[in-house]
């Protein structure tokens, strides 16, 4: 279940918050936003849907799902009906706190590809009720921002847990230095949900008290691609 912002968790308001802002999102309703911000380049660039392919991280340049391969996709909006899992022939798990993104592919994702797709779970990221050892690889791509370290320290913790031998993990974190960083901490705030701008430092630190190690990394607009790997 998606828990509430009254459930007794150190980060269940701040999940609840970032729900609602894609539930609002993804549901076309609109923000009341102050003019000051409906003013900024990067409010323009979000309305005119120019700023969506600038942020998101293509993670298959890292690592590209292969055929029939497990993937865990945390976090993952509507991904499944927009990148190419169908000429990647992997198989498709998402995992999502926003209940209209959910509803989304659980409508759409069986028509779209009945074989590949199978199926969303509605939680957060630090609740993945997956057998060990399920997935070769998993993914979280636009997650990490909106979370402090504690909470990501324990969603390092489950990936390994259901990630095969071997297996990666593929997540980003918001480049506090690049230069859209704080124009679109700031959008995201007005939109509902409070972004982190902590230091890149902090995350191959994270990884490696978690038992793993960062493989290699790549920059991108707003967000820096890590690839980990715990072995054993």
């Amino acid at each position: 279940m998606i828990p509430t912002a009254a459930e007794a968790s150190p980060w269940g308001a701040q999940i609840q918050a970032v729900a609602q802002r894609y539930d609002q999102e993804f549901a076309g309703q609109p923000f009341d936003l102050p003019r000051e911000v409906e003013e900024m380049p990067i409010f323009k660039d979000w309305i005119g849907g120019t700023l969506t392919p600038r942020i998101a991280t293509p993670f298959w340049e890292a690592l590209k799902p292969r055929k029939g391969e497990r993937c865990l996709d945390i976090g993952c909006g509507i991904s499944f009906l927009i990148y190419p899992w169908r000429e990647w022939d992997a198989l498709f798990h998402g995992h999502e706190i926003s209940r209209v993104a959910c509803q989304a592919l659980t409508s759409r994702g069986p028509q779209l590809n009945s074989k590949l797709f199978k199926g969303i779970k509605p939680a957060p990221a630090h609740r993945l009720d997956y057998e060990a050892n399920r997935f070769d690889l998993a993914i979280a791509t636009g997650v990490s921002c909106y979370y402090p370290a504690d909470y990501w320290d324990a969603v390092l913790q489950q990936v390994k847990r259901v990630l095969k031998p071997g297996g990666h993990f593929l997540f980003d974190a918001i480049n506090p230095e690049s230069e859209i960083a704080e124009s679109w901490a700031i959008l995201e705030t007005y939109l509902g949900a409070e972004v982190f701008l902590d230091s890149l430092a902090q995350w191959p630190a994270l990884v490696k008290a978690s038992g793993g190690r960062v493989v290699s990394h790549r920059d991108y607009d707003l967000f820096r691609l890590y690839k980990v790997k715990w072995e054993g």
